[in-house]
């Protein structure tokens, strides 16, 4: 039996958390078994109220003493997850818990050390959105296959698989957008094999309140480039 301890930081996400967690809920796997961990980044709306409402849909909720940023609930989340493997699952719909299985997959039939879930690799769907940020993403994806000799797709896919003895929460010194970059660069280190499965993908526009802007590409070539040369 493999456990797969499914990382859910949310901060103000009342009206998808619900939603989100009887999907991941719905999901299986033969052979694996999941452990669900909601992280709550200081929601000052009705996330806490709702969760604690519907402690069935989870298996453990993190309550953090304010909002730290989603670095920081990662973090707590990595610290408290026992499982075999993590993944990651944002707490809007921008992904679904479906493509778990997609992810599974390459670990209990090769024991995959990291798997990536990748919108770009033949996708069942995927809403079309910013021009800007596809460019941004080609370019973070080819910067960081440059310097660590990979052929991803999707580098900056919320979807991201790995075993959890290849990262020490503590250890992690980034709290920004750029930490994912942090996360992947250790365990693409540290493990030996990785795959890439298609994913779906429902994204937000800024209306709907996605946060992430061009800025944050900057952090996050840096912390690629610092990773690969310092480690």
């Amino acid at each position: 039996m493999i456990i797969v301890s499914v990382l859910i930081p949310a901060h103000n996400e009342d009206a998808t958390i619900l939603e989100i967690l009887r999907k991941v809920k719905a999901v299986t796997y033969t052979g694996v078994k999941f452990e669900v961990l909601v992280i709550d980044d200081g929601s000052n709306d009705r996330t806490i109220e709702l969760l604690e409402a519907n402690p069935d849909l989870y298996g453990q909720l993190i309550k953090m003493p304010q909002n730290g940023g989603k670095g920081a609930a990662v973090k707590a989340g990595l610290a408290a997850a026992t499982g075999d493997y993590i993944i990651f699952q944002d707490a809007d719909l921008e992904y679904d818990p479906a493509d778990f299985a997609k992810m599974l997959y390459p670990v209990v039939e090769h024991q995959a050390d990291v798997v990536m879930g990748s919108r770009f690799i033949a996708p069942q769907y995927m809403r079309v959105s910013y021009f800007w940020h596809k460019v941004g993403n080609y370019l973070i994806t080819f910067i960081f296959n440059i310097l660590n000799n990979t052929t991803f797709t999707d580098v900056y896919s919320c979807y991201l698989m790995f075993r959890r003895d290849l990262i020490y929460a503590e250890n992690l010194r980034t709290y920004g957008w750029e930490q994912h970059a942090e996360i992947l660069s250790i365990v693409t280190q540290r493990g030996k094999v990785f795959y890439e499965v298609p994913i779906s993908y429902h994204g937000r526009t800024y209306e709907d309140g996605k946060k992430i802007r061009a800025h944050h590409t900057i952090a996050v070539i840096w912390t690629m480039i610092k990773m690969r040369l310092f480690g």
